[in-house]
């Protein structure tokens, strides 16, 4: 049975959080739609007498920080089960991912185009995972959120994130009762506005556009995720594009590693790449890629390649508008006898060979 008082704030934070971006004052929606539901939601909590009238569990409880911080791991029997080495693993790829998927967002948000350094941010989530876990806390991960708002905020320095994480410790160590003011409602209504806007229809159809394999991988991912766990899923996931890549052509040999050449003449860099160019074999073609100088003219020569997927497609062209903005030139030639699987612009594209040609 619903609770008519917890029902009520969560319907009215949900309304907030689904609704504040259409506010037609321009100055109120600059307002985080978090931020008003905590605005509406402590102060109608404590009109109601959350704490006398419901359950605990109604509201945040927090504890303090100070009483538990303090080594909290334990190794002992982890190894036998393989169960620690299962979620290090998970926990690592989805940060690493994570992190890699906000970084490169991120850039494409930024302003001035600048280019973050992956390898330090992969080194901050590991590093920062390794003390909070000792301490006995989750797992942390980049969040596209955060740093989203701060781009369109302003912010144009690490600075932002220093003190958003200063403000987080503030609070946690000292505005604790505060906290454990938010009706567990209000939090739930934040978490359900996320998952509507990750996994909208519309998404669906997004993806649908891009290709029926990228839809299959996708609903594969998402079922295997729900049916096991996310490492499944993700190995699922990765496991049918590999599947469907080698029906589409893919020699096995080129995997993950595709045979690039590069040629210098003129001031004119040709970059051939052969056999296939698809995601498990594209950090080795981004480092042919990132050593030629700046400034100059590149040509990627694509017509070598059975199958070009949708992955690097867009990458190629991410890397060319970055190309482009050093006061360089670039162009992606060779696919006019490639098929597109779908009419997206950067679609997966397969060289359809014939029989009579692969007997010649």
């Amino acid at each position: 049975m619903l609770d008519p008082k917890a029902t009520l704030i969560g319907i009215a934070s949900l309304w907030i959080m689904t609704s504040w971006d259409k506010n037609p004052v321009a100055l109120l929606r600059r307002i985080p739609a978090p931020l008003v539901v905590l605005l509406i939601a402590i102060p109608g909590q404590l009109l109601m007498d959350f704490q006398h009238t419901e359950p605990d569990y109604a509201l945040v409880h927090t504890g303090d920080l100070r009483d538990v911080l303090k080594i909290n791991a334990d190794f002992s029997g982890v190894f036998q089960t393989g169960l620690f080495l299962k979620y290090v693993v998970m926990f690592a790829l989805v940060g690493s991912l994570e992190s890699l998927l906000t970084v490169k967002a991120i850039d494409m948000l930024d302003p001035w185009k600048r280019k973050s350094d992956s390898n330090r941010d992969l080194w901050a989530v590991g590093l920062g995972n390794v003390v909070t876990g000792l301490l006995g806390g989750l797992p942390m991960i980049s969040e596209v959120a955060r740093s989203s708002s701060n781009v369109r905020n302003g912010a144009r320095t690490r600075w932002a994130n220093f003190f958003h994480g200063a403000f987080i410790l503030g609070f946690v160590l000292l505005a604790s009762p505060l906290i454990e003011m938010i009706p567990n409602t209000a939090l739930a209504a934040m978490l359900i506005t996320v998952g509507i806007k990750l996994a909208h229809p519309m998404e669906f159809v997004h993806i649908f556009r891009i290709g029926k394999e990228q839809l299959a991988i996708f609903l594969v991912t998402i079922f295997f995720t729900l049916y096991e766990d996310l490492l499944i899923g993700i190995a699922a996931g990765m496991l049918l594009k590999v599947i469907i890549h080698v029906i589409n052509g893919l020699p096995l040999k080129a995997l993950l590693r595709a045979p690039v050449s590069v040629s210098f003449e003129d001031g004119h860099y040709l970059v051939e790449i052969a056999q296939s160019a698809v995601f498990t074999n594209w950090l080795g073609i981004r480092q042919k890629l990132e050593a030629i100088p700046q400034g100059l003219h590149i040509t990627v020569d694509l017509s070598r390649t059975r199958l070009v997927d949708h992955s690097v497609m867009e990458n190629l062209e991410h890397f060319r508008q970055d190309y482009r903005r050093s006061g360089g030139a670039m162009e992606i030639t060779g696919l006019h006898e490639h098929k597109p699987l779908s009419g997206y612009k950067s679609a997966a594209r397969v060289k359809w060979i014939s029989v009579k040609t692969r007997l010649s």
